[in-house]
């Protein structure tokens, strides 16, 4: 049974992305980028979208927020937001939306913030556009929002440069910038990148209480499983553009049923134990976006893709349900992906 995983009329569904395609002309060729993607996202919820470098999981999230230049991004299907759909809105309205709405938090703060004003004048910059205050005013929050995330003297800080910032201060920042107007919708784009374990922790952790208190619905962009597993609700799987798996987390964890969600698993360190061998890595490279490969586009580097017969190289795999909201594009049947996992893939994890 195919299943439609995003109504944008459903009462609940607070972000609900239906057949979004993003496509570039290049002088190459087409690069689908983005190219029939849906899922959903409630409020107080976080989503994880996972994938390899290249799988569009960052143009997802420019698309949600209407940041592709429309000249040079062919962007189709459905963003509903809180019941309002943006890909038809004019720009004008999503740029009201943006900031106030909605919020992004950015893979690199440094490049991200503008070096010639302070971060306390880049906070009140954001917060007076959507909000008739005076600069005092607007300044004043600026403190609150940097103590609020954790960076010590605010009232100090607050007129320092970027660059007079560690890594861990300036994603600090980048997060009162986003929160300064209490957006319901948080866009996290690799939010750990580059920082050290510790500061990754806290990062987390700052995230995690936010949301508790804003009841804001997150969207956590990562190739980082251990981040996905830290504070993601649901885990939307992607690869060569489209969804491959989608789930709640612990099921997704626990029961994976995608031949590229078991090796994302297999690829990833463990730390709860001593390893008995090397990582395990996925054979092969990622597709060019411009020539995926027909069928299933995982099929070039996929060890299973034989028992389909035929099916993976000529046919593209509708993501359909197999138990309790947990949707697989895959052409291996359920019963067979089970016994895969349980007496092969799953074995030669916890041996790991």
């Amino acid at each position: 049974m195919t299943v439609e995983i995003t109504r944008p009329d459903a009462p609940d569904a607070f972000v609900a992305v239906r057949d979004l395609r993003v496509h570039f002309p290049t002088e190459d060729g087409l690069v689908r980028s983005v190219d029939g993607l849906s899922f959903r996202l409630d409020r107080g919820r976080t989503l994880g979208i996972v994938g390899e470098s290249g799988s569009g999981k960052s143009v997802t999230s420019l698309a949600v927020l209407g940041l592709h230049n429309r000249r040079t991004a062919r962007i189709s299907g459905e963003i509903w937001l809180d019941g309002e759909e943006l890909v038809a809105a004019p720009p004008e309205r999503v740029r009201a939306l943006r900031g106030k709405k909605m919020a992004m938090i950015f893979q690199d703060p440094l490049s991200s913030m503008h070096p010639y004003y302070t971060v306390g004048a880049q906070i009140v910059e954001a917060y007076r556009i959507h909000n008739d205050v005076s600069r005092k005013v607007a300044r004043k929050h600026a403190i609150e929002m940097l103590g609020r995330v954790g960076i010590p003297q605010p009232a100090r800080r607050v007129d320092d440069y970027p660059h007079q910032f560690s890594g861990g201060m300036r994603q600090r920042a980048m997060i009162a910038m986003a929160l300064s107007c209490d957006p319901e919708l948080l866009i996290a784009d690799e939010p750990t990148t580059a920082l050290d374990v510790t500061v990754q922790a806290q990062i987390l952790d700052l995230i995690r209480d936010l949301q508790r208190d804003f009841d804001t619905a997150v969207i956590v962009i990562t190739h980082d499983l251990g981040v996905v597993a830290e504070l993601a609700d649901d885990v939307l799987v992607m690869y060569a553009g489209r969804a491959v798996e989608y789930g709640g987390a612990d099921d997704l964890f626990e029961r994976p049923e995608h031949p590229y969600a078991w090796g994302l698993l297999g690829s990833m360190p463990r730390l709860d134990r001593e390893p008995a061998e090397r990582l395990l890595p996925i054979r092969g490279t990622p597709p060019s976006l411009i020539n995926v490969p027909p069928g299933c586009a995982f099929h070039p580097r996929c060890a299973y893709c034989e028992l389909t017969g035929g099916l993976s190289t000529t046919e593209v795999p509708p993501l359909t349900e197999t138990a309790g909201g947990h949707l697989v594009a895959c052409h291996l049947a359920p019963e067979k992906r089970r016994e895969i996992w349980e007496n092969d893939v799953r074995p030669t994890l916890e041996s790991r």
